[in-house]
Order: C-alpha cells, then structure tokens, then sequence
C-alpha cells in the first residue's frame, strides 16, 4: 500500500514496522508484535511529535474486533499529555482502511455481555479521540465501511486517496449501522448520512470530500505527503494552545450563538494567559519566529 510503505521499516521482515533510524520505538507493549498466532492489530511510532499508529491486520480487512479497539486505544492514550506529542496519525495496511466491527464477534454464541463491551470500547476510542488534547488525523487508502467509517468520521482531519470508498452497509446484514451513525450524522448533512444508512450504498472519495466527512483527496502517490506535510505543520505550533483550541471548538459546537461566544471569548482570554500565547504575539511584533515553549 502506497500510503503506508513510506511508514514502513526499509529492513523490516514482519508487517507493521515502521522505518527506523530516527523513529522511536514506543516502550514494550505499546508498540512491539505480539506472539503467533496473536499478533498485535496495530503499531505505532513516533518521531518528532508525530505519532503513526497503523491498523495492521489486513488479512481480516483491518476489522475493528475487541482486540484491535483495545490496541488502538492503547496507542491512542499512551502519554497522551506528553509535550513530545503533538499529531497523531491513523493508517492501515492493506487496500481496506477498516471494514468495520467483527462480525463473528457478534453472533449469539458471544452473548449479550460481550457484545456489551465491543461497542461500549468502541465508543470510549471515538470519544477519546474526540477529547485527545492533540488532533487526530485520518490518513484513508482504500474502503472505510461500517465503524471503519465511524472512525474516520470521528477523527478531527481525514486525508484519503482517490481511490477511497465509504459505506455504512450494517443495514444489509441486518445489523443497522447505529454507532456508526454517531460519528458521521456529525460529520455530514442529514440526508447524506440518511442516505448511506438507510441503503449502505458506498460513496467515493470525492462525494466525502463535498460533504465533509473528509478534509482533502489527493492521488494515492501523493498520500503520505499530503499527510504527514499537515501534520509537520501541527506539530510545529504550540501544543498547549492546539489542545486549547481543540477543546474549545468542540465544546462551543452544540451551544447557541451567545453562549458559544461566551465560551470562546473566556478561551481567548485564556489563551493569552498562555506562556506561548504572549510568545506568538511578542515574535509577531518582533518580526520573528516564535520559541514555542509548550
């Protein structure tokens, strides 16, 4: 896959390995492949306050199982308040960013309680990183279908190549796609997200792009680039007045006008308060660059 192999180890001889040199290896169980025949569904690297986590399980189409939501959130909250992070980036392997929920972790041998925990853990993932304090980017290469394309929804950026597709087609297996329609009737008009609900018909990347479940489509060569060019971007301003700023954003969207800015005028105030808020604006009037503190 295109968009991930520039992620991918030059000499790595397992999936899911990530270049080395200058990437820095998470500690022991953040990171590290499981034991055959359990390998862990996802990886993760960081370097220079970017942080790749990668879903890596493609011979099940990068299925959100449990396992593989409880490895996600793991990546997801690992120091997540650390000053040395400030971007994350959600990719996968294969030609299937995610083909939603498992399936055969949902028939009646299960039982209630298992079922219970699959979709409470994978609300907790979309929440989290609806409140992570960095923001969360979509980097898509192929179908997004199901919670796969709850995931995407729930990311604050989403890049994906033009050869992507997204789907909610729970309807068709007589499963509706109710979690998933969370995320994307957020992300969406109404008669959109009804649309793909109430038929599980997929849409392309461009249809995503005009309706706002993503921010950019470029072609599959020029993925990685487009990703990782915005992301060195975040990661080059002031974490804590990103986190801030991400905060506020969310919290002033269901308000109404006047408190929404009643909110954002405290957060203005707030941030000047900020070591890096007086920072950016002494080097604008200084006529250079900002010495970000965070």
């Amino acid at each position: 896959m295109a968009a991930v192999a520039g992620l991918r180890a030059f000499s790595a001889k397992g999936p899911g390995r990530l270049r080395r040199g200058p990437w820095t290896l998470l500690p022991a169980g953040f990171c590290s492949r499981g034991p055959e025949p359990e390998p862990r569904p996802t990886c993760a690297r960081q370097q220079d306050g970017i942080r790749n986590i990668i879903l890596s399980n493609p011979k099940k189409r990068n299925a959100l199982s449990l396992a593989m939501l409880k490895s996600l959130q793991n990546d997801i909250l690992h120091e997540a308040e650390s000053k040395d992070l400030k971007v994350i980036i959600i990719s996968a392997e294969g030609p299937v960013f995610s083909s939603g929920h498992d399936l055969k972790e949902l028939t009646e041998e299960r039982g209630h309680d298992y079922h219970a925990e699959v979709f409470q853990t994978c609300s907790e993932v979309m929440m989290q990183i609806r409140n992570h304090p960095v923001p969360v980017i979509a980097m898509v290469n192929g179908l997004a279908t199901a919670a796969g394309c709850q995931l995407v929804a729930s990311c604050d950026l989403a890049v994906a190549s033009d050869k992507s597709s997204f789907a909610t087609p729970g309807v068709n297996v007589g499963l509706f796609c109710s979690t998933p329609g969370v995320a994307l009737g957020r992300a969406v008009p109404r008669k959109v997200a009804s649309a793909m609900l109430f038929t599980g018909e997929p849409i392309s990347a461009q249809e995503a792009l005009l309706h706002g479940l993503l921010s950019k489509v470029v072609p599959e060569e020029q993925l990685e680039e487009e990703t990782m060019r915005i992301a060195r971007k975040i990661a080059s301003l002031s974490r804590p007045v990103v986190a801030l700023g991400k905060a506020t954003f969310y919290k002033q969207l269901p308000q109404d006008l006047r408190t929404a800015y009643h909110l954002t005028s405290q957060a203005m105030v707030d941030n000047l308060a900020l070591q890096d808020g007086q920072e950016g604006i002494k080097a604008f009037i200084q006529k250079r660059k900002p010495t970000w503190s965070h």
